[in-house]
């Protein structure tokens, strides 16, 4: 990833199945990838959780083992109010000193944090980013207009899109993989090579709806990464690998892309 020119790293996140891991084992994987970058790269760790005082815990520690930043998932399954994710978030930015960016994913959370309250969050001084993960264009357009927060697209495919109106990056899925293509796919766009950013783009696409439309993530990144020599692991449960109808499909569009 540094060699690739990649600028975070992002641990225990949905891709790193952060919800099975123990607590010891989110602090030493968050302790480990710290180490590794050695200030070379940024981390930005994985630290949310539907407890508002183990978020705290998490970020806290996080941001003693020398995280750069945390990226806090909204709470999830107990549903709260707009209220209760504005409080939610102002009470973990009030304990650290570290930036926060919010990541907000309705399709895993079960509820999103509108427009309105992400403005909101924006006066809080260390709640400077968005992971934006609704797949809704006019969401991302109403807080890139109202707000100075930095936005990240969440996902993969609308990268893109994204950028053009105004988003700074992506928090990357098929990165794991193929961190250069997707790089020189934001490096264009940013040099105002337009048509080098959708060639890129249609590119990146056929691969990018693989790794989302397979199965859920990160079953398929992971059957990649495995199959191109790379092996992560069994997966925990209660996720399962893909079928063998569906790595085989998985295969082919590895096989078109060249990395197979």
């Amino acid at each position: 990833q540094v060699a690739a020119g990649t600028t975070c790293l992002c641990p225990v996140g949905t891709t790193g199945e952060s919800p099975t891991l123990s607590p010891t084992e989110h602090e030493k994987v968050i302790s480990a990838v710290v180490e590794a970058a050695a200030g070379r790269i940024k981390v930005m760790a994985g630290t949310g959780s539907n407890s508002t005082e183990e978020a705290i815990h998490f970020t806290k520690w996080a941001a003693g083992a020398g995280a750069d930043a945390a990226l806090v998932v909204a709470p999830y399954y107990n549903k709260p109010t707009q209220e209760g994710f504005f409080q939610h978030f102002k009470a973990l930015a009030q304990a650290v000193d570290i930036p926060i960016c919010v990541y907000n994913i309705p399709g895993r959370t079960a509820k999103n944090i509108e427009p309105a309250t992400i403005i909101r969050m924006a006066a809080i001084p260390n709640i400077t980013m968005v992971k934006e993960a609704t797949g809704s264009m006019d969401q991302a357009s109403q807080i890139l207009a109202e707000t100075d927060l930095t936005v990240l697209s969440g996902d993969d495919s609308l990268t893109l899109p994204l950028l053009a109106m105004g988003a700074r990056g992506v928090v990357s899925v098929v990165g794991n993989i193929i961190p250069a293509d997707m790089i020189a796919l934001c490096k264009a766009f940013d040099a105002g090579d337009k048509n080098e950013a959708m060639r890129w783009h249609h590119k990146l696409f056929p691969l990018c709806r693989d790794m989302l439309g397979l199965s859920t993530n990160p079953i398929p990144i992971k059957a990649a990464m495995k199959l191109m020599g790379r092996d992560t692991g069994e997966l925990r449960m209660p996720l399962m690998p893909l079928g063998p109808d569906e790595e085989a499909k998985l295969r082919v569009t590895l096989t078109k892309y060249g990395l197979l």
